[in-house]
């Protein structure tokens, strides 16, 4: 690999430049100074949702006519034609739906056709939810891990939160309202009763931050149905469990492999296996009933 310099502003640049715009999250009296004179001098606004955009141009009074289409479903086209308008010679300004472009939106794929065409990709700050939600908190903020969403397919979502059960930095997620309590569910079977924020409707007038315990937000969300788009902020690992874990003989066995070394070397009956498979583990024999019921391991 080549290594490549960026000068962001040298006046010698024979391409336009790519500019990742920030935009409000909820209040529009986030947008900043220079995120509107950027995409006033812009020669190309490329949009995620043209029609979202579209109002927020027009409350700052910024020409929609320069609105240019790019998201998930067509960026495989419209990729390569915003790489050669910008290598003509055109500015373009990239935003999302809200918040900074380019995280858990396809902006981040324009970026690497950028960077690999040696196009200069310069950052206009702005409103992110994640963070936003991460300094309210009230968790640590020394090291923090943002995943985005979760994958939708039980599997794919158990394994991952497995992996990071012993991650001991806070963990940030966005979250849909119909799958947040799934979520936290999935959460706590993994990695037990931990401290979360929810937070929702951010820099809007209903913004609200619960904070509490797993279990304690799942309460809520049964009396308070989930509206909005979410904000998942939880606690890592304490350091203890983690090492507690680690030289634990049974760190190294899937919870399959687990089950199956108490049913054939003590023996015992599988629920017996399972209880104490989960007694180890530091969760519910439920959990461990749910995670084999999932993986296809057990019959209902």
């Amino acid at each position: 690999m080549t290594i490549q310099i960026q000068k962001s502003f040298e006046s010698n640049q024979k391409t336009g430049s790519l500019y990742l715009v920030g935009t409000p999250i909820g209040n529009l009296e986030d947008m900043t100074y220079r995120a509107v004179r950027t995409l006033n001098e812009a020669d190309i606004i490329a949009a995620e949702d043209t029609r979202q955009t579209r109002k927020l141009l027009t409350h700052f009074e910024i020409s929609p006519s320069k609105l240019f289409s790019y998201h998930e479903h067509n960026k495989a086209a419209s990729g390569p034609e915003l790489i050669r308008y910008i290598i003509e010679g055109k500015n373009l300004a990239l935003v999302s739906d809200a918040g900074l472009p380019a995280i858990s939106d396809p902006g981040s794929d324009l970026v690497r056709l950028a960077v690999e065409q040696g196009i200069p990709v310069i950052p206009i700050p702005g409103a992110n939810a994640a963070l936003s939600a991460l300094i309210v908190s009230g968790l640590p903020t020394e090291r923090f891990q943002f995943l985005g969403f979760l994958p939708r397919e039980s599997k794919e979502r158990n394994s991952l939160l497995e992996l990071l059960q012993d991650e001991q930095s806070t963990l940030l997620f966005y979250e849909s309202p119909h799958r947040v309590i799934k979520t936290l569910t999935a959460m706590q079977q993994a990695w037990g009763n931990r401290q979360v924020v929810l937070a929702r409707e951010l820099t809007k007038r209903h913004e609200e931050m619960v904070r509490g315990t797993i279990r304690e937000c799942l309460s809520w969300l049964e009396e308070h149905p989930p509206l909005g788009e979410y904000c998942i902020v939880v606690s890592g690992e304490e350091q203890s469990k983690v090492k507690e874990r680690q030289d634990a003989w049974w760190q190294a066995l899937s919870v399959e492999e687990h089950v199956a070394y108490y049913e054939t070397e003590e023996p015992c009956s599988r629920k017996e296996a399972m209880k104490k498979a989960a007694g180890d583990r530091g969760i519910s024999k439920r959990d461990i009933y749910k995670h084999l019921l999932e993986n296809g391991k057990e019959e209902e």
